[in-house]
């Protein structure tokens, strides 16, 4: 193998992947048995972080900028001059194993243009796949992408030897694909989303009579979703990724700022990538996922946008002020999850400490309660400690409390 050509096939399809963020903890259950190499078993293999804190890695690459697809907003869309590579099966395979060794990375996270066709594209990624596991006994984390507008069956064998699978829908609405991919389908996206969906449901089934039946992408599916190259509304955003929680059951939906890299006359004319709206959205997404939130509740027709000066929790509780004050005493769990200051785990530290006592304002603080947000929204044994009840003062409050954040590009690269 000519490592001088790998080296430069690399730096071109390494650049060309930067812009997929579809990336993150594996929760891989795949084991090292004594024998091969790697383990993505014992702590996951992350993008950047593990959950305990280490900085971890994958070899994040595209298979092949090639591609047939014209999209407006594609750096490697075909008709766009750039330097074209591909790496074959083989050659991703031996890079891998290669870099694996000298402990440069713990996985793989492979993506790709759609190179000829759909299922020409995912027979290679299948292909790579079956070398690392099979012929180099490799066990580590490997992420690849379903391509939109492949076959059930080519889903279905790729899902045998891969930890995560994701299909990345990119654009929130049909008109938004009309516009700037017209050669993309909303069906041939979400089909092969059903299809790893429906895979992951019956090996399920199969696990509960059969505990050596062989695993179809444990850690489960997921997407990415473009924002700021159409004039989709956030609420239009957030209802598509409670949707797609809900029917095909992903595991995360990722947010990716538009980064004017290329330019058209369907494209936004914008300076910088909308990262505060980004970071909204993953606000409002952990309250999907974790705060029993609808989305229809954290965003309105009157209100389809998110406040960027005020977090989404605290605003729907300024619109509601007729849940506020609770008191932590008596309320429920879900009501406790309302409250901003309060997470998930200080509101359970809260459910199972007042159990065995009423709990005090000073209690509240070592549980770890934001005080300084939750105390215009809570009473603890009766006494309201926030200065005014008025939605309008209390708006002030966290305002001039929310500290500034530099939002800014970071190369990965």
């Amino acid at each position: 193998m000519d490592w001088d050509v790998i080296r430069e096939k690399l730096h071109i399809l390494s650049d060309a992947a930067k812009y997929d963020v579809s990336c993150s903890s594996s929760g891989s259950r795949r084991a090292n048995k004594g024998r091969g190499l790697g383990d993505a078993a014992c702590c996951g293999i992350c993008h950047t972080w593990s959950a305990d804190g280490r900085c971890v890695s994958l070899l994040k690459i595209l298979m092949t900028n090639h591609c047939i697809y014209n999209c407006a907003y594609c750096v490697n869309a075909v008709s766009r001059e750039a330097k074209r590579a591909l790496l074959t099966p083989e050659e991703i395979a031996d890079v891998t194993v290669a870099f694996y060794r000298r402990n440069y990375i713990e996985g793989l996270f492979l993506s790709s243009g759609v190179y000829r066709s759909p299922d020409y594209t995912t027979e290679l990624l299948i292909r790579t796949a079956r070398i690392l596991r099979d012929e180099k006994n490799f066990n580590g984390y490997i992420h690849m992408k379903g391509i939109p507008g492949t076959s059930a069956a080519l889903i279905r064998e790729l899902g045998r030897y891969v930890d995560r699978l994701s299909v990345n829908i990119e654009l929130p609405s049909a008109p938004s694909l009309r516009l700037l991919a017209p050669q993309k389908t909303k069906e041939n996206i979400l089909l092969p989303m059903r299809h790893i969906r429906e895979g992951i449901v019956e090996r399920r089934e199969e696990k509960k009579h059969h505990k050596k039946a062989p695993s179809f992408v444990p850690a489960g599916q997921t997407t990415q979703l473009i924002i700021g190259a159409t004039p989709d509304s956030d609420r239009t955003i957030l209802r598509l990724s409670q949707a797609l929680y809900e029917k095909v059951s992903l595991k995360r939906v990722y947010y990716s700022a538009y980064i004017p890299a290329v330019s058209g006359p369907n494209l936004p004319a914008i300076a910088k990538p909308p990262l505060l709206r980004e970071h909204r959205l993953y606000q409002a997404d952990w309250l999907l996922r974790f705060y029993q939130f609808k989305a229809d509740e954290i965003l309105t027709d009157e209100a389809p946008d998110f406040d960027l000066d005020l977090d989404p929790k605290a605003c729907w509780a300024l619109r509601h002020p007729e849940c506020f004050p609770v008191e932590v005493n008596r309320a429920s769990y879900h009501a406790l999850l309302r409250v901003p200051g309060i997470g998930v785990t200080s509101a359970r530290r809260i459910c199972a400490a007042r159990r065995h006592a009423y709990l005090s304002y000073d209690t509240l603080r070592r549980l770890g309660i934001v005080l300084k947000r939750a105390k215009y929204f809570i009473t603890c044994k009766g006494k309201y400690y926030g200065t005014s009840t008025d939605p309008a003062f209390i708006r002030r409050q966290l305002t001039l409390r929310e500290a500034p954040a530099a939002y800014e590009p970071m190369s990965l690269f």
